[in-house]
């Protein structure tokens, strides 16, 4: 009797231990509670989240100052950046290619755009329902810059903001949206 209350007692510390340990690998796309969510120290906002590039031109910096040296040249508004940290008015982003450093805030956007995934050897469907069997109005090859207009958990109305068309696209083969997130 002895013996199966000292089990039961171990069994229920390690249940205690995993399901601890398990909540701190939350990412911010699924919180297992509010209080994990990693908040920005200068906006408050989630961190990691998506923004867009606001300007034609666009330096990203080694370091968050406008004395660090630039890293790379951007001349792609709306390419969707991810913010991993904040510091002043300044952002560090990573691009879909994992390119990481400082932007100034002042260049970056908080509409939303996403990518076809660079990952992604063939062309997506654009369909004009959110259905994997409607019918195709597009084939979009990777890299395609698209406009969100908002996301399921499955699936996001995009739209390509030259030719003014619209559909629905696989949120699984879009950069630029989280798994979890839901857009409105």
């Amino acid at each position: 009797m002895l013996y199966g209350k000292i089990l039961l007692q171990y069994l229920l510390s390690i249940a205690a231990i995993v399901s601890y340990h398990g909540d701190s690998y939350a990412t911010p796309s699924a919180p297992a509670s509010s209080a994990l969510i990693k908040k920005g120290r200068e906006t408050g906002l989630p961190i990691p989240r998506f923004v867009s590039l606001k300007t034609a031109r666009a330096r990203m910096r080694i370091g968050p100052a406008f004395e660090y040296a630039v890293k790379w040249l951007y001349q792609a508004p709306g390419l969707p950046l991810e913010i991993t940290e904040e510091y002043g008015n300044w952002r560090q982003v990573r691009d879909s290619d994992g390119v990481s450093g400082w932007m100034h805030r002042s260049l970056l956007s908080g509409n939303r755009t996403a990518m076809i995934g660079p990952w992604l050897k063939e062309m997506t469907a654009l369909r004009t329902q959110a259905r994997q069997n409607s019918f195709a109005k597009a084939e979009l090859e990777p890299r395609v810059r698209v406009l969100i207009l908002s996301c399921t958990l499955s699936w996001c109305n995009v739209a390509l903001d030259k030719d003014h068309i619209s559909g629905f696209v696989e949120k699984s083969a879009l950069w630029g949206v989280y798994p979890q997130e839901v857009v409105n």
